[in-house]
């Protein structure tokens, strides 16, 4: 066992937790203390070192933050229920009344606690992902979506994670289960942001996601924290019958970043859309993984993935698609498209398949590129310089996932950020996105 392993067991059992989390708390170190560490030669790890993670020290919980730290961090601007979490704590005061249906496990009546055990920790294979064991271990609190049958939320669901400043390396443990019974439908939104200030914390976040027959959900993960802060976070769900996720994923990258997405065919008839978008540069690295199992027959899944890496940055994508034997009559496409900016920047892409039906319609690609000389030169021509040039030609390669994103709210919030990344106005780069 690391250092760290050891350190995070020792985290975990100084915390005071109510007794129906603890079942799973148990068993979440007992798998955390079994699992072997990564190295280089662990598949599903092999292209990203968890050295920053080691390197972390003594652990320890982050603690409260200044009203300032939290007004530094820009949120998105929408009519939403909002629920505010600083350093992996819930900040009622600046959170929304929370209305029936969203609860936190501190708070869950007897009902909710029997619901929420009944799905916690069970969509994901806390054997296979290791860091999802370590949420385990670390569960006290969370929050519950739950929408009943035939139901519809009237608002979408914010929910920001701010990250601050900590004298010493601190943690933060984020939980979220939504339960979305027959023909419901939901949007959530997930947003991990720090502010400009230097980060030195580690923050374990979780979603797990059941959507059932005929229900809808509408998801989006955006990862726009400080480039010191340490992430590992997976959204993992369970579609039955006729349900219908639709995912949108924006990330940068940081000294380590790893989000996983497993999506699991319970259900004939049940469809996921996934388009993610990241951006790493300096020498940040990022790392997506992706797995859907196709478990039974007549379901389509669709992904889409861009990255633009730039500088000295890394990225890796894996996107894995399982067809198991009685999945006839899947349809499941992967494509995954990277653009490098810099001749020092790296990708790592591996699209796989593993197909074990005979009447199924796959298809995955993946490609690396630079940036288009010819297209380049046009542009100048044209009198724009080479560093508007390549800017306007980066924005246009990841331009069409963002013109898919369904929430208004979302898109007027990254448009500005992401010009401020490329380094050009934002009213050039909005002049660009309804060409």
């Amino acid at each position: 066992m690391t250092d760290f392993q050891q350190s995070a067991l020792q985290l975990a059992a100084s915390q005071q937790t109510p007794a129906w989390l603890q079942p799973l708390r148990e068993q979440g170190a007992a798998n955390w203390s079994a699992a072997s560490w990564p190295g280089r030669k662990t598949e599903l790890w092999k292209y990203i070192s968890l050295a920053p993670l080691q390197q972390q020290g003594d652990l320890r919980w982050g603690g409260e933050a200044d009203d300032s730290a939290i007004d530094a961090v820009e949120r998105v601007e929408l009519d939403a229920t909002c629920l505010v979490f600083v350093n992996g704590r819930f900040n009622a005061a600046r959170s929304s009344v929370l209305p029936a249906g969203i609860v936190r496990f501190a708070d869950a009546d007897a009902d909710q606690q029997a619901l929420i055990a009944q799905h916690l920790g069970q969509v994901v294979d806390s054997q296979r992902h290791l860091f999802a064991a370590l949420s385990n271990a670390w569960v006290d609190d969370g929050i519950l979506l739950h929408v009943p049958r035939n139901q519809t939320l009237d608002k979408p669901v914010y929910i920001l994670n701010v990250a601050t400043p900590e004298a010493q390396p601190a943690v933060a443990s984020q939980r979220l289960l939504v339960v979305l019974e027959e023909g419901s439908e939901a949007e959530v939104i997930e947003h991990f942001a720090s502010d400009a200030r230097e980060q030195n914390g580690f923050v374990n976040s979780l979603t797990e996601v059941v959507v059932g027959a005929n229900a809808r959900l509408q998801h989006y993960r955006i990862n726009l924290e400080e480039e010191n802060l340490l992430h590992v976070g997976g959204v993992h769900a369970d579609l039955h019958r006729d349900a219908r996720f639709h995912g949108f994923t924006l990330a940068q990258g940081s000294r380590l970043k790893r989000i996983d997405y497993q999506v699991n065919m319970r259900g004939e008839g049940a469809h996921m859309d996934l388009y993610g978008v990241y951006l790493p540069r300096n020498k940040q690295v990022i790392d997506y993984h992706t797995n859907v199992e196709h478990c039974v027959p007549h379901c389509t899944s669709n992904e889409v993935f861009r990255g633009i890496i730039g500088d000295s940055a890394k990225a890796v994508f894996n996107g894995r698609i399982h067809i198991h034997p009685q999945a006839q009559k899947t349809l499941a496409e992967l494509s995954n498209k990277n653009l490098l900016t810099s001749r020092t920047a790296e990708i790592n892409t591996k699209p796989e398949l593993e197909i074990y039906a005979d009447d199924v319609r796959c298809a995955h690609g993946a490609t690396i590129a630079q940036l288009d000389e010819t297209s380049l030169y046009y542009l100048q021509s044209r009198g724009i310089s080479a560093a508007d040039a390549t800017t306007m030609l980066s924005f246009g390669f990841i331009n069409e996932l963002l013109t898919q994103v369904p929430e208004q709210a979302i898109q007027d919030y990254l448009r500005p950020r992401l010009a401020s990344l490329f380094g050009q106005g934002s009213e050039q780069v909005g002049h660009l996105s309804y060409e």
